[in-house]
């Protein structure tokens, strides 16, 4: 498969390659937006890394570090989020945003796809040398249970290294 070209466009990555089509359809990639496939920031450095994807900023291609350095203006906390995205990635999950949750990122497990399956998890990100405090952590537990998922606190640590915590209802 030859590499999709998408292009950066203010906060916005897209595609209308057949290329992005295809990948939405074999691998969840992206989403349709009228005839486009739109990328998460996330999506599009995993796969610009994985050599699947070339995203020009008008006229040039960029790299992987001048792309890096755009993301972080768009999102403050791109550098502890994308390890995140990208080992769940490369676990064979389906990772997307969760915004209107509030959350980080939803997960599909392997096997699962959006649009006929929920996500099993609903993601945290955070620090390791970040606290929060019990109401926080109830926070994030109430929003899991009332979106009928599981609760997977992502902790980065400074070298990028992710340890998961799942929490899950119990009832007695």
């Amino acid at each position: 498969m030859k590499k999709i070209k998408a292009h950066l466009i203010g906060k916005t990555i897209s595609s209308n390659s057949a290329e992005a089509f295809s990948l939405k359809k074999k691998s969840s990639f992206g989403e349709s937006f009228s005839d486009k496939i739109i990328y998460s920031i996330y999506e599009a450095m995993f796969l610009l890394e994985k050599e699947k994807l070339e995203i020009y900023f008008g006229k040039n291609v960029l790299t992987k570090t001048e792309l890096e350095k755009k993301l972080q203006k768009i999102e403050k906390r791109f550098s502890i989020k994308y390890p995140v995205f990208k080992d769940l990635r490369e676990k064979g999950n389906v990772v997307k945003t969760a915004l209107k949750f509030g959350a980080d990122f939803r997960v599909y497990k392997k096997g699962t796809r959006p649009g006929i399956a929920h996500a099993k998890w609903i993601v945290f990100v955070d620090s390791e040398t970040n606290k929060i405090s019990w109401q926080d952590f109830s926070a994030k537990n109430r929003v899991a249970h009332s979106t009928k998922k599981n609760l997977l606190l992502a902790i980065v640590d400074e070298e990028g290294d992710v340890l998961y915590y799942e929490i899950k209802w119990i009832k007695p």
